[in-house]
C-alpha cells in the first residue's frame, strides 16, 4: 500500500509548473482571453467582428504593453473595445502574478508559498520575504500615480474636449504609466498634435519615466535620496544619462529636418527632442513623425529602445542595469582592476553572467527576427530592425510599417512582443528542464581572447 501511494505522487510532481512556466502560461492566457473579447462585434465601432489575427495582435500588444497597433484604437474599436484594451494594459503593467495576487487578496484568499515564489520571480526580487506587502504597495503606488496623471491630463483636455477630455486623461495616464503607448487621439496620430504643448509633454513624460524606473526605485525614493540602494543609484544615473544623450542626439540629427524639428522654435525643438528621448524607453508615444526621421536618428532610437527601462517596472528592453553591468566590467578591465565596481560597491559574478547572457541572447534574437521580418515584408533591414526592436522592447514606435504588415509579419511581431514581455531567460527556463546545481567543477584553463 505504501509503495502504491508514493508512485502517484511522483507522477504528479512532473506536472507541477515551474515559476517561469507559470508566468508564460499566465500571460498567454490573458492574451487569448483578450483576443476573444476584442474579436466580438461589440468591441468594434462598426459592430462587425474583428479578424482573429488582428484581435490577437492587439491583445498581445496591450497585455505586453507594447503599443504597436494594426488597427487604430480610437476609430476601429468601440468604447467597450477600448476599455478591454485599457484593462489588458493595466493587467499587463502589473504583471500576471501581481494581478492574480491582487485578485486573491480582494477575495480574502491566503497566498501560499509557491505563489510567493512565482511572484518574487516575476518582480525580479531575490527573496520572498515581504513580497505580498510589496505587491500591495505596488498596486497603491500605481493607482496613485495614474490617478494624479489622469487628473492633470483631464485638467488640460477637458476645456478643449469637454467630458471626452476626462476619458482621454484616464486612458492616456494608464497607457503612459504602464509604458504601453496606446492612444485614442485617432488616425494613428499619437500625440503629434501636441508637439509643442508643454503640459501634455511633461505630464506624459513624467508618467513614462516613473513607470519605467521600477517600483523598487520608487519606494527607495520615498525613503530619501541618502538611503538609496546600489540598484536605485544605477537606475537613476542610467535613466538621466540616457535621456540626456538621447535628447542631444535627436536635437543634433533632426535640428534642420523640416519634416520633424526643422519648423519648430528653439523651445519647441528642445521639448520635442526631449520627448522623443523619453519615449523610446519603452513608451511608444510620439510627437513627431517617426517615419520622417533620418537614419542616424532611427539608429539612435533603436539603441535607446533596446536598452529600455529598468527592472521591476512597466517597461521592456534588456533593462538599464543589464546595460550598465557589462560596462562596469569594461571599465574595470581598462583600469586594470579585477573587480567591476559601481558607487564603491563590487558587482557579484552571477549578476555579470546574467547581464551578459541577456544582452547576447537579445542581440541574437533581435537580429534573427529582423532578418525574418525583412524577408517576409520585403523591406530594408533598418526599418525591419526598428520594428522588431520596438516590439521586443515593448515600445510601440513604428516608422509606419505595422498597419501594413502581412499575416506572416504580424505573427513575427506577436512572437517578438510576447518574448520581450516575459523575458528571454524566463522563456528559456520555461521551455527547458529545471536548472540543476553542479555537483563538481571542471579544471580551469585559460584561452586567448582579443
Amino acid at each position: 500500500m505504501a509503495r502504491a501511494s508514493v508512485l502517484p505522487q511522483r507522477g504528479l510532481r512532473r506536472f507541477v509548473l515551474s515559476p517561469s512556466q507559470t508566468i508564460l502560461i499566465g500571460f498567454a492566457s490573458i492574451i487569448l482571453i483578450g483576443a476573444v473579447l476584442l474579436s466580438l462585434p461589440a468591441a468594434s465601432a462598426d459592430g462587425r467582428p474583428t479578424r482573429p489575427l488582428d484581435a490577437l495582435f492587439t491583445a498581445t500588444s496591450a497585455t505586453c504593453v507594447a503599443g504597436l497597433v494594426v488597427l487604430d484604437t480610437a476609430t476601429h474599436f468601440s468604447l467597450f473595445g477600448q476599455l478591454v484594451i485599457l484593462l489588458l494594459i493595466q493587467v499587463g503593467g502589473f504583471g500576471y502574478m501581481t494581478a492574480s495576487i491582487l485578485l486573491a487578496l480582494l477575495l480574502g484568499r491566503r497566498i501560499g508559498l509557491r505563489e510567493r515564489v512565482v511572484l518574487a520571480e516575476s518582480q525580479n526580487l531575490y527573496a520572498i520575504g515581504g513580497v505580498v506587502r510589496f505587491t500591495r504597495l505596488v498596486v497603491l503606488v500605481t493607482l496613485a500615480i495614474e490617478g494624479l496623471g489622469a487628473l492633470f491630463l483631464a485638467a488640460r483636455w477637458v476645456p478643449e474636449l469637454g467630458l471626452r477630455g476626462a476619458y482621454w486623461g484616464i486612458f492616456h495616464a494608464v497607457s503612459a504609466f504602464n509604458n504601453a503607448g496606446f492612444d485614442v487621439t485617432g488616425n494613428f496620430a499619437s500625440l503629434t498634435g501636441y508637439v509643442t504643448d508643454v503640459p501634455v509633454n511633461l505630464i506624459i513624460a513624467a508618467l513614462l519615466i516613473s513607470g519605467g524606473l521600477g517600483f523598487g526605485v520608487l519606494v527607495d525614493l520615498s525613503n530619501g535620496l541618502r538611503r538609496l540602494t546600489l540598484h536605485s543609484k544605477i537606475v537613476l544615473s542610467a535613466t538621466l544619462g540616457l535621456i540626456g544623450v538621447g535628447t542631444a542626439a535627436v536635437l543634433f540629427f533632426e535640428f534642420a529636418n523640416g519634416e520633424t524639428l526643422g519648423g519648430l522654435s528653439w523651445p519647441g525643438k528642445v521639448l520635442a527632442a526631449f520627448f522623443q528621448a523619453v519615449t523610446p524607453r519603452t513608451a511608444g508615444f510620439n510627437t513627431v513623425e517617426i517615419g520622417a526621421m533620418r537614419e542616424p536618428t532611427l539608429m539612435a532610437i533603436v539603441v535607446l529602445m533596446f536598452i529600455g527601462a529598468s527592472p521591476g517596472g512597466t517597461g521592456g528592453g534588456i533593462k538599464t542595469t543589464t546595460f550598465i553591468a557589462p560596462l562596469a566590467v569594461i571599465l574595470a578591465m581598462l583600469r586594470g582592476s579585477p573587480d567591476p565596481v559601481l558607487f564603491r560597491r563590487r558587482l557579484p559574478p552571477q549578476v555579470i553572467y546574467k547581464a551578459v547572457t541577456i544582452a547576447l541572447l537579445a542581440v541574437a534574437f533581435v537580429v534573427t527576427m529582423s532578418i525574418a521580418l525583412s524577408l517576409s515584408e520585403r523591406i530594408a533591414f533598418l526599418p525591419a530592425l526598428f520594428e522588431v526592436v520596438s516590439a521586443f522592447a515593448t515600445v510601440g514606435l513604428t516608422t509606419g510599417i505595422t498597419p501594413t504588415l502581412s499575416a506572416v509579419g504580424k505573427v513575427i511581431i506577436i512572437a517578438t512582443v510576447y518574448t520581450g514581455r516575459v523575458g528571454l531567460l524566463t522563456l528559456a527556463f520555461g521551455l527547458t528542464r529545471r536548472q540543476r546545481v553542479p555537483r563538481f567543477h571542471y579544471q580551469e584553463e585559460a584561452i586567448y581572447v582579443g
